[in-house]
């Protein structure tokens, strides 16, 4: 086994004898082996599409099948094993098409023409490709570490183009460079620097990518607006919704109407109580429960009634919770209920209803207590104003974002440290679940603002993008000249995908942590931090007077 494609890699390594996130060898070698099967797809794909043959399912599953193959989202070998035999099925029906329309023998390289026996060990063949796979870079180390990093940065693009296309959004050109990117992967005669731009073209195509699934969100849910969120329970018959997936959670609301079941949000979810059209359209979608996605097994355990699990991070299961827990998309776990999607990919939750109904649910109310979501693009852009003319004025001396994935390391507790430390005339932008380790925090208002805004969900990273920019723009400069400083925290390969965005707009002076990267390479390393100055933190109080200075 091997595998680094995550922050908590064992020893900040590779994980070698099982993943730290509970993946077992097993697993990751038929995982190994579905990304060659995605590279033969891939090739195949790309020459139906120089046909003029459409492509739309095989675009569509090579999404949903890399995003399966992140840190914690699908441990079930069975189900990997049936993404194997739909992406070689999908493959071999483009092939007949292709002959159809060229009507000449095609010249299928081994790659394309590549199918595994599935009568005999998948994972012993996973094992194999991964070998060879790795065997292919030969000593040169820094291009092995570039094609990693492309490859978990394409795994992220995938998983912000699945969201985006449930919501009706794609780009012919995303699905193009994801086809293509996987291909070169393969390629043993690209310069360092080809990798490198390939690396750089990863984070423009991610770019038009969270694009997409902003325009998704904003245009049916609304923009979020800034919105009060409940921390506290009340009594009452209750369903938790954990992970990023606004479509799902739609539909679960649809679906619970007038059941009486009042509607938490996990995890990611939160900035779902920021979106208008679903917070006032359904009342029982209530307030919010629990924090980031690596305290679930002991949340999840007190929760009094059925959890739904969309998309990562998943956790391996404990017994005293998993007879309550339910998968839906590429998450899953042997042994917990999967609900699959109709034509248009919504699930069935009567089941995820009737377990609510048995089960207790909250016997009393909680006092109130709550936090502030909903501070995306149009909510902190409306307020641009505002911002400039107390930084001009010098009531805001500075801007952080301060903002990533969340993770069981200790040494997070940094990222705690560091917005308990910003001085008072700072504001504080956050995003995604790292910040769960600060969220509930009181840290007042400056210039009738509040010091603490949450941009949203990891998947709007567009927003906290467009912030950057609109601040630039109104400014007339650009966004590393303007007193805002990134402090990132990662853990998965959605964080990688936008780290490579953030590059390729050239954004410098990035402080990113806990650890950096194992994938990356001393030599890669050093090209990014002589290219763009991306840092490692380093402490609290360090880090503050260098941004501060």
């Amino acid at each position: 086994m091997f595998c680094e494609q995550c922050e908590q890699t064992a020893s900040g390594n590779g994980c070698h004898q099982w993943g730290a996130c509970g993946k077992s060898p097993q697993v990751n070698a038929v995982q190994d082996l579905l990304i060659h099967c995605l590279q033969g797809l891939a090739q195949v794909a790309l020459r139906a599409r120089e046909l003029g043959i459409k492509t739309q399912v095989a675009d569509l599953f090579t999404c949903e099948a890399l995003f399966a193959t992140m840190t914690n989202v699908n441990f079930q070998q069975q189900r990997f094993t049936e993404y194997i035999k739909r992406a070689i099925a999908i493959k071999e029906k483009l092939k007949a098409q292709i002959q159809q329309v060229s009507n000449t023998l095609e010249n299928w390289s081994e790659l394309a023409c590549f199918e595994p026996d599935c009568n005999s060990s998948l994972v012993e063949q996973g094992q194999d490709i991964s070998l060879k796979f790795i065997s292919q870079s030969g000593t040169d180390i820094d291009i092995f570490s570039l094609k990693l990093t492309v490859l978990y940065g394409i795994k992220g693009v995938a998983s912000y183009a699945f969201h985006a296309q449930e919501l009706g959004q794609a780009d012919e050109a995303v699905y193009q460079f994801c086809y293509q990117a996987l291909v070169n992967l393969q390629c043993q005669d690209l310069s360092l620097n080809d990798w490198v731009n390939l690396a750089l073209e990863v984070g423009k195509i991610n770019l038009r990518t969270m694009e997409l699934l902003d325009a998704g969100h904003t245009k049916t849910y609304g923009h979020p607006i800034p919105t009060p969120v409940p921390l506290n329970t009340k009594k009452g018959k209750a369903i938790l919704v954990s992970g990023h997936d606004l479509k799902q959670l739609k539909a679960l609301l649809e679906q619970t109407v007038n059941t009486g079941i009042t509607v938490y949000t996990h995890g990611e979810l939160l900035p779902a109580h920021g979106y208008p059209l679903l917070k006032q359209t359904y009342p029982h979608l209530y307030g919010h429960y629990g924090t980031a996605w690596q305290n679930q097994t002991r949340e999840f355990a007190k929760f009094p009634g059925a959890i739904v699990l969309t998309t990562n991070c998943l956790m391996p299961p404990h017994e005293e919770y998993q007879d309550k827990l339910f998968t839906l998309g590429p998450v899953g776990y042997a042994g917990l209920s999967y609900l699959p999607g109709n034509s248009e990919g919504t699930p069935d939750f009567t089941p995820v209803i009737q377990r609510a109904l048995e089960l207790p649910g909250f016997r009393e109310d909680e006092p109130p207590r709550q936090v502030m979501t909903g501070f995306a693009r149009n909510a902190v852009l409306g307020v641009a104003d505002q911002v400039l003319a107390a930084i001009g004025s010098g009531k805001i001396r500075h801007l952080f974002l301060i903002g990533g994935c969340d993770g069981a390391k200790p040494d997070r507790n940094y990222y705690t440290e560091i917005v308990e430390k910003v001085p008072q005339d700072c504001l504080v932008l956050t995003l995604a679940c790292g910040k769960f380790r600060f969220f509930n925090k009181n840290l007042g208002e400056i210039a009738g603002l509040p010091r603490l805004m949450d941009v949203g969900q990891c998947n709007d990273a567009y927003s906290a993008i467009q912030i950057a920019l609109g601040l630039a723009k109104a400014l007339n400069t650009t966004v590393n000249e303007l007193p805002l400083s990134l402090i990132l925290s990662w853990y998965e390969q959605k964080a990688i995908a936008v780290l490579l965005t953030l590059l390729y707009l050239g954004i410098k002076d990035i402080r990113l942590g806990p650890t950096v990267p194992a994938f990356f390479s001393p030599n890669v390393l050093k090209l990014l931090a002589e290219n763009y100055n991306l840092k490692p933190i380093t402490t609290p109080d360090q880090d503050l007077a260098a941004c501060l200075g």
